[in-house]
């Protein structure tokens, strides 16, 4: 059998308005040659896109090479396989990646881990190591029952963690405050907001 040809699409002739014509180059004018276009390369913003790192995770010094775009979040889970420290929204906006930082609360997944050069680390494996007994923060959550899934609950715990190491307890609003920087879809915030003023009352024996 003789294969069939598809044949090509027709195009409709369209009358081209004497106006809208490209003009023909008269020869006695010479064209008008454009001049070549010029590529630059634009400057690189850094010299490599590879760093040594320099930092302490939960008490242990780690050196390693890292890419300029590698998150903290995935330096710690994928690099180090502290999977304690949850990746929710990837936007900074549901706290289940928080860290402590230089002992302050920090998103993990927004925080580029070369940020962290020379930086201490705490991750939510720091709070209870091994066979350690739990911390006054994790012992009131289980207590309180703040928790019910669990996705989000390292987050809480190292910014509960960071409140109850302040000098002086911080008030109401200021609790309040700091656990509006989280997400749960399980629990209406109450049993986890018990659970933060029970380890405040017991850090600062109240």
């Amino acid at each position: 059998m003789t294969p069939v040809t598809p044949m090509s699409p027709i195009t409709p002739s369209v009358p081209t308005p004497a106006d809208a014509r490209v003009p023909t180059t008269d020869s006695r004018t010479p064209a008008h040659t454009p001049a070549p276009a010029v590529t630059r390369t634009p400057p690189l913003a850094e010299p490599s896109g590879w760093h040594r790192l320099t930092l302490t995770v939960n008490g242990r010094p780690f050196t390693a090479q890292v890419e300029s775009r590698l998150l903290l979040s995935d330096f710690l889970r994928n690099r180090l396989g502290l999977t304690g420290t949850h990746v929710g929204c990837e936007h900074g906006v549901c706290g289940a990646c928080t860290v402590l930082i230089d002992d302050v609360p920090s998103r993990s997944c927004l925080t580029l881990a070369v940020q962290c050069e020379g930086a201490a680390v705490r991750t939510v494996e720091s709070l209870a190591p091994g066979d350690a007994p739990l911390s006054t923060v994790q012992r009131a959550f289980h207590e309180c029952h703040g928790m019910q899934c669990g996705f989000c609950t390292a987050g809480f715990l190292m910014t509960a963690t960071a409140l109850t190491e302040q000098p002086a307890r911080p008030d109401d609003e200021q609790v309040a405050d700091a656990l509006s920087g989280h997400l749960c879809r399980c629990t209406g915030y109450r049993n986890i907001r018990r659970a933060v003023c029970q380890a405040l009352d017991e850090r600062f024996g109240e």
